[in-house]
């Protein structure tokens, strides 16, 4: 019962009740895309294989001078809701500072399962490089279940992908990185885990020394305020355990929000988490 009240992060925010603040969640996210597809130049539906749920939106820079970095955003939804359609809110103040943003589709639970989503992230990324030769750099961006995803990006041997994304940051906002818990949850209903698909696709259990090609990434773990202390937690060993191995990171504790408007205010140029991210993505 109490892992069950730690992984329900409806249950923590204390803005709206735990069926209002999921609706609001859900509302909030699909308006700012909707206002991004309104204001950008985009490619949606573009498939990267050839499963139904495998396909990515993509935003284009408002002036696309030759090469521009990419912002690549992994959704969240506990890996069994939500979508690409409704991924495309950062967009707007990203593209308009001539970057481009990239939401990306993969098959959610029932029909898809663990290793298979991490396997369709990775896959996404080598398409990316190999069909779109003006990226400079990528940034991964994750919320909650795609924080975890993008995490497990980290952790890629891309020789079996034949291509080495140049990824130079990761933002991953409220994410879970040690699945274990979630065995033991209604989480796992949909997700049908057992313990070892759970331990080979945990960030935590693969955190390896930043290959040469990463040496110069830059990962920020952020977490909200009103996050569950279990989310909290697992944040924080997560960053500490990749600092530990010589990766580059920061830690972002948000106050005031909570594990829902924490990704939402991403569509506010004048947010924190958008103006670091910025901060990143000017660097190059």
């Amino acid at each position: 019962q109490a892992l069950e009240e730690q992984y329900s992060p409806s249950r923590w925010s204390p803005r709206l009740g735990r069926d209002t603040v999921v609706q609001a969640h859900l509302a909030a996210v699909a308006a700012g895309t909707q206002r991004a597809r309104a204001g950008a130049e985009t490619s949606l539906h573009v498939p990267y294989g050839d499963g139904e749920g495998e396909k990515l939106d993509i935003y284009f820079p408002t002036d696309p001078s030759g090469t521009f970095p990419v912002l690549v955003y992994i959704h969240g939804g506990y890996w069994q809701c939500l979508s690409k359609d409704e991924s495309g809110f950062a967009a707007p103040p990203l593209v308009s500072r001539g970057v481009a943003v990239v939401a990306v589709g993969y098959d959610i639970a029932p029909k898809g399962h663990m290793d298979a989503m991490v396997l369709q992230v990775r896959r996404s990324l080598a398409f990316l490089v190999e069909r779109y030769s003006g990226i400079r750099g990528i940034y991964l961006c994750g919320h909650s279940a795609g924080a975890h995803l993008a995490a497990m990006v980290l952790s890629t041997d891309w020789t079996e992908y034949g291509v080495a994304p140049d990824i130079k940051g990761a933002v991953l906002v409220s994410g879970v990185y040690n699945l274990e818990p979630i065995l033991h949850t209604y989480v796992n209903d949909a997700l049908n885990m057992s313990r070892e698909v759970a331990q080979r696709n945990s960030p935590m259990l693969r955190v390896t020394p930043a290959a040469p090609a990463l040496a110069a990434c830059e990962v920020l773990v952020a977490v909200a305020q009103h996050d569950s202390p279990e989310f909290r937690r697992q944040s924080q060993e997560y960053g500490q355990a990749l600092r530990a191995a010589g990766w580059s990171v920061s830690m972002l504790d948000l106050a005031g929000v909570d594990h829902f408007d924490i990704i939402e205010k991403l569509s506010e140029d004048n947010y924190v988490l958008t103006q670091v991210g910025e901060e990143l993505l000017s660097s190059l």
